[in-house]
């Protein structure tokens, strides 16, 4: 017996992450609030692999080491949970302040680092060995 397909696309359960929104400016031992907050978030959701929550960080304030410290807490912490934390709306200076030390945070909007797509040629300068 067969059915027919139903029209239009099919019917899926948008599954939108928990949001952590973190205010500033941090003093530099202020992080177990939030990452008892975080953990709750992980906890209320069903937990398992791959479980995301999104930190708003757009009210940090300015860049710091306490912005650092408070995030690699959180992803620690979110890592411990079976989960992971995604960065919203975090400012350049935050972003290369993360990157200068050697933190590495998704982003929400962040294009993946990828090869260019086939068929992209890059630029050679005449004299260039062939590789």
């Amino acid at each position: 017996m067969s059915y027919a397909p139903p029209p239009g696309l099919p019917v899926v359960d948008a599954m939108t992450p928990p949001v952590l929104v973190l205010d500033g400016p941090l003093a530099p031992d202020e992080v177990s609030g939030p990452c008892d907050a975080l953990r709750a978030l992980m906890d209320g959701g069903g937990g398992g692999s791959g479980r995301v929550v999104v930190c708003d960080v757009a009210g940090l304030g300015p860049a710091g080491l306490a912005a650092v410290n408070l995030l690699a807490r959180l992803q620690l912490t979110a890592r411990r949970a079976g989960g992971r934390i995604r960065l919203r709306d975090p400012s350049p200076a935050l972003c290369a302040l993360l990157d200068l030390v050697g933190l590495r945070f998704e982003t929400e909007g962040q294009v993946e680092q990828r090869e260019p797509p086939l068929g992209v040629e890059e630029a050679v300068e005449p004299g260039d060995p062939a590789v």
